[in-house]
């Protein structure tokens, strides 16, 4: 997805006076998600302990973290990360970390996401991270989602792509199919993840299974959806992120929008 900007034309003919000659310069989806994550940082002070989210989108916000901390822009900050991946981005940045056990209250997260409906509920670890993730967001003042405007659906699950579901190994067929009959009106289908290139389950950094769920119909109450699969023995965490959100940054063919709660 690509959006038109201006930018100055230079031409050897000479200037009209009040003339102002224009192309339009592509942006690529990972710029407008740089847009986004630049525009998340801007809520950052001195002095902050921060959520470090996981994902291409939220990769740009730790990279921007990382420069104004090199340059003295922002001193004192405390990173919390959502992932291994993250915790290794933010060490070669020099971003001093700590964890949940030390900071059980987080001032502000920044991180990406799959879905956002237009309640601000999100899909959340197509990445592999939704446990962490929701566990430092929950205990964040502020969280701050960075999406371009390709993120947007009209209903949870309504991109067609996965909503994933982190699950103990033991028996993973067994709890698989359990989350499939509670869906099936939806018309649900529950896919174990797996490496393309092997075909073996992906793991998570936590050790679990990931089972990702795909709807053809909008599966109704979220909060009675988020319930049920969390009941099933054998389920840790869903990536449905409801009422969490306080800020969603989008950005797209219009620019940058800024929706608050």
């Amino acid at each position: 997805m690509a959006i038109a900007h201006p930018q100055l034309l230079v031409s050897d003919k000479p200037k009209i006076e009040g003339t102002l000659m224009t192309k339009p310069v592509l942006l690529t989806q990972d710029e407008l998600k740089k847009i986004a994550a630049y525009k998340a940082v801007e809520f950052v002070e001195s002095g902050m302990v921060l959520g470090l989210g996981t994902g291409s989108t939220a990769c740009h916000a730790v990279d921007r973290i990382g420069e104004l901390l090199r340059q003295g822009k922002l001193t004192n900050i405390v990173g919390i990360p959502t992932s291994k991946m993250t915790h290794e981005q933010a060490l070669s940045l020099n971003i001093p970390l700590s964890d949940l056990d030390t900071h059980p209250v987080i001032d502000l997260a920044i991180d990406g996401a799959d879905e956002v409906d237009p309640f601000m509920n999100l899909v959340k670890g197509r990445g592999g991270s939704l446990l962490r993730e929701k566990m430092v967001e929950g205990a964040c003042k502020k969280f701050v989602v960075i999406v371009d405007e390709t993120k947007q659906v009209n209903y949870l699950g309504g991109s067609g792509l996965a909503m994933p579901v982190e699950i103990v190994p033991f028996c993973w067929k067994f709890t698989a199919e359990r989350l499939r009959l509670l869906f099936q009106d939806s018309g649900c289908l529950a896919k174990l993840r797996t490496f393309s290139h092997n075909g073996q389950p992906f793991v998570t950094d936590n050790g679990n299974y990931i089972i990702d769920l795909y709807f053809k119909k909008d599966i109704g109450d979220l909060k009675v959806a988020s319930d049920a699969i969390l009941r099933l023995a054998g389920v840790v965490e869903h990536g449905m992120f409801l009422d969490m959100a306080t800020t969603v940054i989008v950005a797209g063919e219009l620019g940058v929008t800024v929706k608050n709660k």
